[in-house]
């Protein structure tokens, strides 16, 4: 029994190192398990490495002050509005290149991904140009005191003025991920986090010689971050480093081309803002309970995403499978791998889950000591976590969806939950009944367990397998 044990880790570790490498692209022969394994590991080794970012983030930012905390909580509010426009396009490159892969075209897949590459530039600079002038009023509109807007203005500034950077990240990897290539997107967002986090205590707390820039401080290293980040990726998409090499021709506009990524894009683009939408609602019916309740909701907010964003990789996993077999004309396959990635994120997120109730108040103290915000960060991750195991099966199955190139589907879907349910009973519950903020929370736990139960239903159906992209 020990010699097997030692031979299976042994290969086991192979299969890992494998993985990383990416040396393989191929998903759509042999067998099944192994496919997501080889794109799990890189995709789950980037999220972890975003969500490090994040808690890293906040916890260096919360030594400047409690209000510093709440800015980049309201911050990130309006930013998931970024990353929602991010997250469409990226589904709308997704699900079209792994499409193409599976379909052995390469080349018509390094032409979509010149084509949406051209089309974010034109909106990245929209949304910097208007971030820049109206940044203050978009924090007063947040539910930001007067005093607050005005300390954290350079802050929203760099982030909303820099949101090329964060566009591109997700846009780009995506193009990786759909190609099979997720090892790429991993080594790219390990460079591009490992740089602010080194920049991320130096500038904020002004370390060695390095000036003490406190908020301003980790904005900017995040935008230098990322941006080399974006840098590293171009290069490959530019050279032989991808399966996916961009030509300057490739970025020329053609406008039927165009047209079928804005309708996929467009679908992916609503199916997140309404999403992010309902966070946004959700933040600010917090800021009703003060900024101890913003500040506890943030740090929350960023220990749930360190645990989060990891699914998300076995979530991208399933979608890739699932475009590529679609493209292979392997529909039972593609539902299989969608069964069983579920299944692993099912079982991870319960164990993540029941660490969260029962240790909840002892992650939080690693990020703050102020017993206000402590309290409040304890109470929303102790009634989240709860949702957790229904929202397992959730987060993979929309993803699949999306990589069929389905993405009205799950936009249904999370209008139904978040707006028409989350939204409503999140007031309802803490306002009109007064259970104050833990009725948010509740609400939350709620939405994403009623997503995951009707995404099983509509996924059964099998409906995604007839989409054409």
């Amino acid at each position: 029994m020990r010699f097997f044990t030692l031979n299976y880790l042994k290969k086991l570790f192979n299969e890992f190192l494998i993985a990383i490498q990416g040396k393989e692209k191929n998903f759509t022969d042999g067998n099944i398990k192994r496919a997501i394994f080889m794109l799990s590991v890189p995709m789950i080794l980037e999220m972890l490495m975003e969500s490090l970012f994040a808690v890293v983030d906040v916890f260096f930012v919360s030594k400047v002050s409690v209000d510093a905390v709440a800015v980049v909580g309201l911050t990130e509010s309006i930013l998931t509005l970024i990353y929602a426009i991010g997250m469409g396009l990226s589904l709308g490159a997704t699900a079209m290149i792994s499409r193409r892969i599976g379909e052995k075209d390469t080349k018509a897949a390094s032409h979509a991904a010149g084509q949406i590459v051209s089309l974010t530039m034109f909106i990245c600079l929209t949304i910097g140009l208007f971030g820049l002038i109206y940044a203050k009023e978009i924090l007063l509109l947040m539910g930001a005191e007067e005093a607050l807007a005005e300390s954290g203005l350079i802050y929203i500034q760099w982030m909303l003025g820099g949101n090329i950077t964060i566009l591109f990240l997700f846009l780009i990897n995506a193009i990786f991920r759909g190609a099979g290539d997720a090892s790429l997107a991993m080594r790219v967002l390990w460079v591009s986090n490992g740089i602010n986090l080194i920049l991320d205590p130096c500038l904020i707390l002004g370390l060695g010689p390095f000036p003490q820039l406190g908020l301003e401080g980790a904005a900017i290293a995040t935008n230098v971050g990322r941006g080399i980040g974006v840098l590293i990726q171009v290069y490959a998409l530019t050279s032989n480093r991808s399966v996916i090499k961009i030509k300057l021709k490739d970025f020329i506009l053609e406008k039927k081309l165009i047209l079928r990524l804005i309708k996929l894009s467009t679908g992916g683009t609503i199916q997140f803002m309404i999403g992010s939408a309902s966070w946004v609602f959700m933040v600010r019916i917090i800021s009703t309970f003060g900024s101890d309740a913003v500040a506890g909701y943030t740090i929350a907010f960023r220990i749930i995403m360190f645990t989060i964003l990891p699914s998300w990789g076995v979530a991208n996993a399933a979608a890739t499978l699932v475009g590529q077999n679609l493209g292979a004309k392997k529909p039972e396959m593609a539902e299989k791998a969608v069964w069983l990635a579920s299944f692993y994120n099912m079982i991870f997120l319960g164990l993540i889950s029941a660490l969260f109730f029962i240790r909840a108040n002892d992650f939080v103290g690693i990020f703050t000591s102020e017993p206000q915000v402590v309290s409040q960060a304890t109470l929303s991750l102790k009634i989240i976590c709860c949702g957790y195991i229904f929202f397992a099966y959730g987060m993979v199955i929309s993803q699949s969806f999306n990589g069929a190139g389905d993405t009205f589907t799950p936009t249904l879907i999370n209008f139904i939950c978040y707006w028409l349910v989350q939204i409503p009973l999140a007031w309802f519950s803490s306002v009109y009944f007064g259970f104050g903020v833990a009725g948010v929370y509740f609400a939350i736990a709620f939405s994403l367990s009623l997503l995951a139960i009707i995404s099983i239903i509509l996924f059964r159906q099998g409906r995604w397998k007839k989409v054409m992209v």
